[in-house]
């Protein structure tokens, strides 16, 4: 753990639950694991709704967009506050504040996982006990590893047919490289599934079947059928826990008994690490398990004061640690922007130092600008309570900053630090949109602004030869809901062109490039002349500018400008147009002329340079390649198989589950367009798959012309 003052002197006295008792988590897993239902659960069992809502009837709290409701999928994460008491262990009776955030399971909307888990403490990996790890599951992973969260694991849906507890927990193990241990254990499955064992404790909760809520439930000793297994897998647990606490090794070594609060505050310890996952079973849409694993998110997952300082920069780019301290100055991280049809921006922060009230003024370095907090609010999904003031540790909303983007850092005007702003990927798919009438033009400027601004992979262009207006998002359904978003909440009726694929281009070998740009209209010219030599980057390590200029054969003045030019001509290269990645171009001779030079000759110099350096270096066409995975029923294998062949599909491997074969491949991203009607109709509606974007690829010969040709005429550019 971090080292930090005492609990005592970080603590605001206006505080109404303490920083130590507050816990940020997000629910994170792949498409239809339970994310939302046990997000549900959990506001019932807290009190903050008083009736379970259920996705496929469209009546969860955090699923509360039309869009989400009707196709029973998260498409925003949901912010939601609650409290909760544990009954025994560390933190019996404390009343801890803990908020959630309910994230999307599909790929098209991944940056909304990507900025939740940026702003969190601690994390729930929710798993199904029947797929186990999914193909998502595996991209989440990599996202809470890339921003170091502590995590617990639920193995969802032990009442479904082919529920294994056990060997979900192994894939956890072998698929995702997590050191996972059960802290309890499941009683029966599938239609049997009738509690849990706490490995803990040493008991067993029975739930009782006439209760559908879940409520009720009987703590009755180990079932003697259940009593050499419950043995034998605590015993793993406490060896585990030794790894990580020599005082408690000692003791086990010892032969000593170890109580339940040491084991508890082994398990909190070696989960801070990253390095242990508690594993818990449960159905969250029969109501069991779901109190359990949320006292496990009070005893085992981090408060603010448990995790490192905040690292952030100043204006000279010097590191600074942010500790958590409400007596601190303020600084907050903006990560999600909203338009609200009836209050306007909500801008969505988390605090991380010092106290924000309302009607504060707040410092954006990177606007150099101040912003007023008008309002402060605590959000309950799509409903808020206002409030007076936000603390360290606190995940709230606020409406009056006007200038503020995804990723800034508000502050105190005498704090000068940038924190380190979420990461998204680039779009891969683009279309053309048009409105239906001259009417709807200025709405759909404006509609599109506003969704750019909430979403940072939606991104919008106008191709300046045909003057259509281009959007770009992370597939299909991500574009679909947008233009949704624009009929149900802009009243903007739009049409869509054909999607479009994000093509990249690349070179192969090493060039050299002359530009020069001169011209003599009786009075002042103008002179630029820069020589560039450019060859293949590793992949996927960008681009990069190198200036090798010496003997001022171009003034120190034009270098900047040479090399502006040689970025601006790589977004658009040679093949077929579309943005050039993973080069290096030296910028090594040159001249110039003491009257006729200038920076935009110079700029244009190095459009040039970089055009004739590209057509010599090899320049491929490069397509983004999807990895798919496909479940489907034994009978359709052969089938499915043999389409994706026909997509130009590559497999990589198969296995079995039950009755189910999981099919796993590459395939280019033009090739699936309109598979998900396609694979319903070769399997009779029973498969069903999972892609996510893999890397890029050159694309063949004969696919290339197609593209080519079209390219002149198709305007879509990323």
């Amino acid at each position: 753990m971090a080292a930090v003052k005492e609990k005592s002197e970080v603590n605001s006295p206006n505080r109404k639950i303490l920083l130590e008792h507050t816990r940020n988590i997000g629910i994170a897993a792949h498409i239809d694991a339970g994310k939302t239902t046990t997000t549900e659960r959990i506001l019932f069992y807290s009190g903050v709704v008083h009736k379970m809502g259920e996705v496929h009837e469209g009546t969860t709290v955090t699923d509360w967009m039309e869009q989400e409701r009707e196709r029973g999928i998260t498409i925003t994460s949901a912010a939601i506050s609650c409290n909760w008491q544990t009954k025994d262990g560390p933190f019996k009776d404390i009343k801890h504040q803990v908020n959630i955030i309910d994230t999307p399971g599909h790929v098209d909307f991944t940056a909304e996982v990507e900025r939740s888990l940026r702003v969190l403490d601690g994390a729930v990996g929710v798993f199904c006990a029947v797929a186990g790890v999914q193909p998502q599951s595996e991209t989440v992973w990599r996202q809470m590893d890339k921003y170091n969260v502590p995590r617990i694991a639920f193995i969802n849906k032990m009442d479904r047919t082919g529920a294994d507890f056990f060997t979900a927990v192994k894939e956890v193990r072998e698929k995702l490289g997590g050191n996972a241990h059960p802290i309890f254990i499941p009683i029966g499955a599938e239609d049997q599934f009738k509690g849990i064992i706490d490995l803990v404790k040493m008991k067993a909760y029975i739930y009782d079947e006439t209760d559908l809520s879940g409520v009720k439930y009987d703590i009755q000793n180990i079932p003697a059928d259940y009593q050499s297994q419950s043995e034998e897998y605590r015993e793993s647990l406490i060896e585990a826990l030794a790894d990580f606490d020599d005082v408690l090794a000692e003791r086990y070594l010892d032969g000593e008994v170890l109580s339940e609060d040491e084991i508890k505050l082994g398990i909190r310890k070696a989960t801070l690490s990253l390095k242990f996952l508690g594993v818990i079973p449960g159905s969250a849409f029969k109501n069991k398990g779901v109190q359990m694993l949320f006292d496990a998110v009070i005893d085992y997952l981090p408060c603010p004061l448990d995790l490192p300082p905040m690292i952030g920069q100043n204006s000279d780019e010097e590191k600074i640690e942010l500790i958590a301290d409400d007596r601190g100055k303020a600084a907050a991280l903006a990560f999600k922007l909203w338009s609200d049809p009836f209050v306007g921006k909500l801008v969505f922060i988390r605090v991380y130092a010092g106290e924000m009230k309302k009607g504060a003024v707040l410092y954006n370095p990177r606007t150099r600008r101040n912003e007023r907090i008008s309002r402060l609010m605590v959000m309950k999904a799509d409903t808020r309570e206002d409030i007076e003031a936000a603390y360290t540790g606190d995940i709230c909303a606020i409406i009056g900053a006007k200038d503020i983007s995804t990723g800034d850092t508000l502050c105190d005007k005498d704090l000068d630090i940038r924190l380190e702003p979420p990461t998204f990927p680039e779009p891969v798919i683009s279309m053309s949109i048009e409105p239906n009438t001259k009417a709807d033009q200025e709405k759909l400027s404006l509609a599109l602004q506003r969704l750019s601004e909430e979403d940072p992979t939606f991104q919008v262009t106008t191709n300046h030869e045909t003057g259509q207006t281009i959007i770009a998002g992370m597939g299909e359904l991500h574009l679909e809901i947008i233009r949704d978003r624009l009929f149900r909440e802009f009243k903007v009726e739009a049409g869509a062109g054909k999607p479009q694929i994000a093509y990249r281009e690349s070179i192969t070998k090493k060039a050299e490039g002359e530009g020069k740009f001169i011209r003599q209209s009786g009075g002042r010219g103008q002179y630029g002349h820069a020589v560039i030599k450019i060859e293949p980057n590793e992949k996927g390590k960008g681009t990069e500018v190198i200036n090798k200029i010496v003997g001022g054969v171009i003034p120190k003045e034009y270098i900047k400008p040479t090399e502006e030019g040689i970025k601006e001509a790589a977004n658009n290269g040679v093949v077929a147009g579309y943005p050039v990645i993973d080069w290096i171009v030296t910028l090594y001779d040159g001249s110039y002329h003491d009257v006729d030079s200038s920076e935009l000759a110079f700029k244009m110099a190095g459009i040039f340079a970089f055009k004739e350096a590209m057509k010599n270096a090899g320049p491929i066409l490069l397509e983004p390649i999807m990895k798919v995975e496909v479940a489907t029923p034994e009978e359709y294998q052969g089938d499915i198989m043999g389409d994706l062949n026909r997509r130009r599909g590559q497999i990589q491997g198969m296995e079995t589950k039950g009755n189910l074969t999981n099919v796993i491949c590459f395939v280019p991203l033009e090739a699936m367009f309109g598979y998900s009607t396609d694979v319903r109709s070769l399997s009779k509606g029973r498969a069903s798959y999972a892609m996510e974007p893999s890397h890029f690829e050159q694309v063949p010969s004969n696919i290339l012309k197609k593209i080519v040709e079209t390219s002149t005429k198709a305007p879509a550019r990323t």
